[in-house]
């Protein structure tokens, strides 16, 4: 699963976003998720997610996750742990969303790519 080239522009964009995000190893995400209360969050798009995703993860995609966050998780407190396909995207939501006012967010580095590497759980299809 080789990692996409993305523009200049984009990355200082997530760069920008990382300093102010938490980011956890897929190791302690998948720890973490077993926690109860505690959400495993897949913001790829909805094609990724239906190819295969984090066993446990729930599906919030990146362009809708800071419109739908607040019905699907109303405590803003709740543990987040965001992925998508290697930690760009992931850490650009966390950021939203702790400009929403969730205060337990974190993403998880490498994503998808560092989750599949590990041989942790995976649902496929």
């Amino acid at each position: 699963m080789a990692a996409k080239k993305h523009s200049p522009a984009f990355e200082r964009l997530c760069e920008d976003s990382r300093s102010r995000v938490r980011e956890v190893s897929v190791h302690d995400a998948a720890r973490e998720a077993q926690t109860a209360g505690v959400l495993l969050v897949d913001v790829r798009e909805e094609s990724e997610w239906a190819a295969g995703r984090a066993s446990g993860a729930v599906h919030l995609g990146k362009g809708v996750i800071e419109r739908d966050i607040e019905e699907r998780v109303p405590d803003k407190g709740t543990r987040l742990l965001l992925y998508c396909g290697g930690g760009y995207r992931s850490a650009l939501a966390a950021d939203s969303l702790q400009r929403m006012g969730y205060t337990n967010v974190a993403s998880v580095a490498g994503g998808w790519r560092a989750w599949n590497d590990a041989g942790l759980p995976v649902t496929r299809g």
